[in-house]
């Protein structure tokens, strides 16, 4: 359809009149009395319409008993927990006489990567499409030492990096 064709149409849309709605219908409407909050409440409600797609259906009906359920293993352990020993940590006014030991002051930190190994591997895309990655092998670590104490800390952690390159073609 054209754009005139279009206004052409809008036209004479706004030219035509409604038609009246039958004498049946408008002898009901006219004799339908206003409805009061009584009445309004007294009435049955109309089932909902289902609007609402069958998997969020089926959550909110998971849900209904999901809560209750939760509800119910935290109560019991929090009764539970209340019923373990303690840890025999003095309480009261000899609490505040404990030596807290302050934490670890690092004097000295070391931190080292590592490559371990690197290669290229090439694959597809669902669409098709050849993608480029590459991969390296690391090994990460950490050395702290606190001289005071004569404590060293360290660690050592393997890490596998994947990177996305583009796929030059010449």
């Amino acid at each position: 359809m054209t754009d005139q064709e279009l206004e052409k149409f809008e036209q004479q849309l706004r030219r035509s009149k409604p038609a009246k709605p039958p004498e049946l219908f408008t002898a009901r409407l006219l004799a339908a009395e206003p409805q009061t909050e009584d009445s309004l409440d007294s009435m049955e409600a109309a089932p909902p319409v289902a609007v609402v797609p069958d998997y969020l259906r089926l959550l909110r009906q998971s849900l209904r008993w999901l809560v209750p359920a939760t509800a119910v293993i935290l109560g019991a352990l929090v009764i539970w927990r209340s019923d373990l020993p303690t840890t025999g940590l003095p309480t009261g006014p000899e609490a505040g006489n404990l030596a807290v030991s302050p934490a670890l002051t690092a004097n000295d930190v070391k931190i080292d990567q590592q490559l371990v190994s690197s290669f290229d591997a090439v694959t597809k895309l669902p669409s098709g499409e050849p993608v480029r990655f590459r991969c390296e092998n690391w090994m990460d670590q950490v050395v702290l030492s606190d001289k005071s104490r004569g404590l060293i800390v360290e660690n050592r952690q393997p890490r596998f990096e994947v990177v996305a390159l583009g796929f030059d073609t010449y």
